[in-house]
């Protein structure tokens, strides 16, 4: 298999050279860290450059991290080069307090209904987002049931009687 790592970093280097964060091989997969708020720059370069097309959105999702101070919120993309066969991971990360970031739709519609769920999950907005409501939980729910503060059980449950596991 061809090592795509640094063919994909030289040109992201060569267009961003201050908004590459870092770029690194993790479990055969590519990964590279950029600025959030160059994210979609660097999708639209990815798309639009010959050599790259990277024109398949695989994925969307959020990540916490509570102990990363200052960056405890991240954003992951997937992207697929069809013609190729080159899957890549980007990532951004920023402050829980700061949970804005930039839609992607204005590149891959598909982004639509991922950016949902990563929002209903993780509390994370994509500014410019059609339609960004909660998709999956109630719209009433005060929580997201993805970040690691959020807990385990209802404790406002009466009805349960945990007795019976241990608890």
């Amino acid at each position: 298999m061809e090592d795509i790592l640094p063919i994909i970093e030289k040109r992201l280097r060569e267009a961003f050279p201050n908004d590459v964060v870092s770029a690194e091989m993790m479990r055969d997969f590519p990964v590279f860290t950029v600025k959030k708020d160059k994210i979609i720059d660097v999708v639209k370069f990815l798309y639009d450059d010959p050599e790259m097309q990277f024109r398949f959105l695989t994925d969307i999702c959020g990540v916490h991290f509570p102990d990363n101070q200052g960056h405890e919120l991240g954003v992951i993309y997937h992207l697929h080069n069809m013609r190729k066969n080159w899957r890549i991971r980007l990532r951004i990360f920023f402050s829980v307090n700061e949970p804005s970031v930039p839609t992607l739709t204005t590149v891959f519609s598909s982004a639509n209904w991922m950016e949902r769920e990563t929002y209903d999950f993780f509390g994370i907005i994509f500014k410019g987002h059609p339609n960004l409501k909660r998709i999956l939980n109630v719209d009433d729910m005060v929580g997201f049931p993805m970040r690691k503060e959020f807990p385990l059980e209802d404790p406002n449950r009466e009805d349960k009687d945990d007795s019976m596991f241990g608890r």
